[in-house]
């Protein structure tokens, strides 16, 4: 691009798509997966009580999205296990976090400038998660764009879509937390990464990969970190966001087209009116007995 050209963004652009994750950015993703998990209620009781459903559930927040990812793809769902190195370290972290001695590494990485840095290279991580699981699937099928769209998004934010198998590992059962019904940040800006980054792939985007990497992985890290300096949850594209639901997929309830404006006989009040046990039916224009005036006048007219 000839911005990235004119502001000699073009080497940081190259040096950024060339990062290796292994280990550094791969540690700051496991520290801050296994203390989202022992976060969450209950987590802590789990751990003293089954060891390996807590070391499991870890592994499901540390590779979930490269399993999900696998199972969409027909693939083995414990190919991302093979990498021995990683589970090793995914595994490190988790007992260092859960089980470290005076809990010292929970606590030092809890301190908000140091989990502000570990968040934002976990974000880093995001980036190539996403792009991984595009290009997988674009080898696979090609020009498949909804295709490399979920297997994107699935490796970006399996973690999150598999929470509720996640919980019953810990015995926990909420489907109202599925991730469909209520996307949280992560998934929704993993899914807006998977939807460009496979436009580009299908050449429908004039960008290099090298270069929309920056920006991607810029506006993540810039945003997240804004958040949690700001204690915000809201991100830039929430407005459009509501604009969007507000206009497409709200149905105005009072809106009924089968509703006849005309009164019926059926929707008169004295139609449904029940009727006294000794009252007798009579004829409408019979006249009132119980008056004589009324009798007398009837009489006359008959």
């Amino acid at each position: 691009m000839d911005v990235f050209g004119f502001l000699n963004l073009n080497e940081l652009a190259l040096g950024l798509s060339n990062l290796s994750m292994f280990p550094c950015f791969d540690i700051a993703h496991y520290i801050i997966s296994v203390m989202s998990l022992r976060e969450q209620p209950g987590a802590l009781e789990v751990s003293q009580r089954s060891p390996f459903a807590c070391w499991f559930s870890s592994m499901l927040y540390c590779f979930g999205g490269a399993v999900l990812s696998a199972l969409m793809m027909a693939d083995a769902p414990v190919a991302p296990l093979t990498n021995t190195s990683n589970l090793l370290l995914a595994s490190l972290m988790w007992y260092l976090v859960f089980y470290c001695p005076l809990d010292a590494v929970f606590s030092l990485a809890s301190v908000f400038p140091v989990r502000l840095v570990l968040t934002a290279m976990k974000e880093v991580t995001r980036t190539w998660k996403v792009l991984g699981g595009v290009t997988q699937a674009g080898r696979k099928y090609k020009d498949g764009l909804f295709v490399m769209i979920a297997v994107g998004w699935a490796k970006g934010a399996g973690g999150g879509l598999l929470r509720n198998f996640e919980q019953l590992v810990r015995g926990v059962w909420r489907p109202e937390t599925n991730e469909l019904l209520k996307m949280t940040y992560p998934t929704k800006v993993t899914l807006l990464g998977s939807v460009v980054f496979s436009l580009q792939q299908c050449h429908f985007l004039p960008i290099q990969t090298h270069h929309l990497i920056f920006i991607y992985t810029l506006f993540i890290v810039t945003n997240k970190t804004q958040m949690m300096l700001l204690g915000s949850s809201s991100y830039p594209f929430s407005a459009v966001e509501t604009l969007l639901y507000k206009t497409l997929f709200v149905r105005p309830l009072t809106f009924s087209p089968l509703t006849d404006p005309t009164p019926s006989r059926c929707s008169s009040p004295n139609h449904n009116k029940p009727k006294a046990k000794d009252q007798k039916p009579s004829d409408t224009n019979e006249p009132d007995q119980t008056k004589p005036k009324d009798t007398e006048t009837s009489k006359k007219m008959d």
